[in-house]
């Protein structure tokens, strides 16, 4: 989230503040006295309530509310805020108003930075691994896990809730987001959000829009016409903020079609604001603002973690007419009403509550064993059926399980397990947490001999493979903010010790630990492949217990697995391998704006009309490329039968029969798709509803699903709005995008 830049400040800071940090940390938190106020009456609505705080506000009060004051200090020499939680930011509140301060946290899988102040934060699974789960009751208690933990520690505000939409494969990022279409990425994030703000803390969506790869975040246009731009990544956007209608919804580092996200006038008024009708408001991704005047008219309302174009500049642009006073009114009415509508100003946090580590971990667990996907099951070799021996090698398996890194790292408790050093998580660190599959494994197979091998070398992992009657191969992929992978491939060789134990052992058996899909060339050479994704602080345990049959698996995948990069629309990350170059970047250094140089990248556009709106599985099936594996494909330890498909004459409705046709009980995760008539250009099918469908041995049910008639509709430019054209629609209804044994139609006249 943060730049390269705005990274080194808070580095710099931290290094000077450690004893001023201890001493902000040790004294009693102190609620401001509690006034009575006219607008505390609860029976307004927040948009009242709100007005009423904003006729008694100063404009140096409007102002202090529409932009940071920084990690800790705002600046070196300034001191820290005494009530700041000294996370992602902290935004001063107005103590004769009754207005609390507003302490942001990082927290995209878990509360971020918790080891600064002791405490526990419980890592989840990634949210594309939650995505896996197709469950938008398990987002829900995604969301309440991160919620709750950040009311234990103090915090109002969550900068969560990434959305962007897995246009690029190889994003740092994609397993902060939920995945490569808009209707599953928009209902999972909408509801882990929902989730979350019903803790009483304020929710974010973000990064924006067209936030699609980290390589030159923060110089490159994402250029795409408007209809690509509202039936793809806007529209994930679109159903996220209207589920959960959050707080706050964050604008991205990257430009869209020429202008800053920040300050573009399209996707903050026209879009967000007008055709959303979005009520929060707009934060900047960190140091991702870059003017006052433009900024505040095209629709940012807050600029963070600093006060370089919100501070002192927009007050003095207000005194010169440059913006209208009625803006800056604006920008804090969004903000206040978003506190009293989620409840952080009548039921504030309270700091140094205690966090339940035991019921986070359980949570964390539950939503894992519902996210891993199995992907190949060859001679049925799973679940496990008690071997005699077995082999685990690599990833640090005998230790823990792999994160994310970046703003969405959470600090093991104990320290990293595969690198274990004073203090929280570095920038960029690979963090492995303390769920060891071994040990979990071992508990599963009490008599088996079952040995560890680090997987460095391959002779010698291949030959504890040989002698061992299966096979489990751990092999990983880290990934992280400011990082793009050059590649589908796993990194470090590890392919080509996947393919040495597998030729000295045919059971072999591949759990992945990645940020996002992978190229598998020896897919042909194993028997099992487990996608664990980053399974959080219960992974161990989930995938022991999926191993060994404990857990039926029901996860399916919210992303195409391609072969090759060469499948992809951009065969290589577009500018990764441009050269810095010098530019000019301000700051405020004792209440002066001020330039210094930096090396970044320079500027360049991507063309994302290439995709438009073909993310993802409608790319692969419009270019007749057949994949790894598909979009929405899992198996499971049973089988499934579909039958009876109904659609009623106007496409809003249909049903159909599930059957479990196994032994065994298990949930089947149907989903249906349309295809639209032939005036719509469209060489592909959009997923338009799905279900999660528990289901004993033998028995059926049936489902009924909504289509929401949006997901079936064309975005009209030229008249700013979705239309359902004329014409015969398909339905096709199945396990995955690439198998869909029902089919129907209805007619639109």
């Amino acid at each position: 989230m943060k730049s390269d830049k705005v990274l080194l400040c808070a580095a710099v800071l931290a290094a000077f503040l450690p004893l001023s940090v201890f001493i902000a940390l040790a004294q009693p938190y102190q609620q401001p006295p509690k006034a009575h106020h006219a607008w505390d009456d609860r029976s307004l609505s927040p948009d009242e309530r709100a007005d009423m705080v904003i006729k008694e506000m100063t404009l140096d009060e409007k102002i202090q509310l529409v932009h940071g004051t920084g990690w800790g200090a705002l600046r070196p020499g300034d001191p820290i805020p005494p009530r700041s939680n000294l996370g992602a930011s902290y935004v001063l509140g107005i103590d004769r108003l009754g207005i609390p301060d507003i302490n942001m946290a990082d927290s995209a899988v878990g509360v971020r930075l918790a080891a600064m102040q002791s405490r526990y934060a419980t890592l989840l699974p990634s949210t594309l691994g939650a995505a896996s789960s197709w469950d938008p009751k398990g987002a829900q208690l995604y969301g309440s896990v991160i919620g709750r933990e950040l009311r234990a520690q103090g915090y109002n505000m969550s900068i969560g809730g990434g959305v962007d939409i897995t246009r690029e494969p190889r994003n740092g990022r994609n397993f902060e987001y939920a995945g490569e279409d808009p209707v599953l990425a928009g209902t999972m994030t909408g509801n882990l959000m929902k989730g979350l703000q019903a803790q009483q803390v304020m929710g974010d969506i973000k990064h924006y829009a067209f936030n699609d790869q980290e390589t030159g975040r923060d110089i490159l246009s994402a250029n795409i016409n408007h209809k690509a731009a509202r039936e793809s990544d806007l529209l994930a956007f679109e159903i996220a903020i209207g589920i959960a209608e959050p707080s706050g919804v964050m604008c991205a580092y990257n430009r869209v079609n020429g202008d800053y996200s920040c300050e573009n006038d399209w996707i903050l008024n026209q879009v967000l604001k007008k055709s959303f009708g979005f009520k929060g408001w707009v934060l900047s991704d960190w140091g991702g603002t870059h003017s006052t005047v433009k900024a505040a008219l095209a629709g940012l309302d807050q600029e963070m973690p600093e006060d370089i174009y919100f501070g002192d500049a927009l007050k003095q642009a207000v005194q010169k007419g440059e913006v209208p006073l009625s803006r800056v009114e604006d920008m804090d009415h969004r903000i206040l009403r978003s506190m009293f509508a989620a409840g952080v100003i009548d039921n504030p946090p309270m700091p140094r509550s205690v966090v339940d580590p035991f019921k986070g971990r359980d949570d964390a667990q539950q939503i894992a064993e519902e996210s891993i996907v199995l992907l190949k099951n060859g001679n049925n070799v799973l679940p496990l059926k008690t071997p005699g021996s077995i082999a685990i090698i690599g990833s640090h398996a005998d230790v823990g399980v792999l994160s994310g890194g970046g703003s969405a790292q959470v600090d093991p408790p104990g320290g990293n397990a595969a690198n274990p050093h004073p203090g929280g998580a570095g920038w960029g660190e690979t963090v492995y947490f303390p769920s060891s599959p071994l040990k979990y494994i071992k508990q599963h197979a009490p008599n088996a001999k079952v040995e560890f091998n680090a997987g460095t070398d391959n002779a010698s992992a291949a030959a504890l493979a040989k002698a061992s009657d299966v096979v489990i191969v751990f092999v990983n992929q880290p990934m992280y903010e400011s990082h793009d992978a050059r590649t589908l491939s796993l990194p470090d060789n590890q392919d080509a010790l996947v393919s040495a134990v597998a030729a000295a052992n045919p059971h072999t058996i591949v759990v992945l630990e990645t940020g996002g899909s992978v190229t598998m060339p020896w897919d042909g050479q194993v028997e099992g492949i487990l996608e664990a994704w980053f399974p959080g602080i219960g992974g161990g345990e989930a995938i022991a217990n999926l191993l060994f049959g404990d857990v039926n698996p029901s996860a399916k995948l919210p992303v195409t697995f391609a072969k090759s990069d060469d499948q992809l629309a951009f065969p290589q990350v577009p500018g990764i391998d441009l050269k810095p170059v010098e530019v000019q970047v301000p700051t405020v250094m004792r209440g002066q704006r001020i330039m210094h140089n930096e090396r970044r990248l320079p500027p360049f556009d991507v063309d994302y009309n290439v995709q438009g709106a073909r993310v993802g599985y409608k790319w692969f099936e419009s270019k007749n490329l057949q994949p790894l594996f598909p979009f929405g494909f899992g198996l499971s330890y049973t089988s499934y039968e579909y039958s009876g498909l109904k659609v009623d004459s106007q496409g809003h409705e249909v049903s159909f029969e599930v059957k479990n046709t196994g032994s065994r009980a298990g949930t089947e995760i149907a989903e249906v798709y349309a295809a639209l008539p032939a005036a719509a250009g469209e060489n592909y099918k959009r997923l338009v509803a799905f279900d999660r469908v528990a289901l004993a041995p033998g028995e059926s049910k049936t489902v009924t699903l909504q289509i929401d008639p949006k997901y079936v509709s064309v975005f009209d430019e030229q008249k700013d709005g979705w239309q359902l054209l004329p014409g015969e629609y398909k339905v096709l209804v199945g396990t995955s995008s690439a198998e869909t044994p029902l089919t129907g139609s209805f007619q639109i006249k």
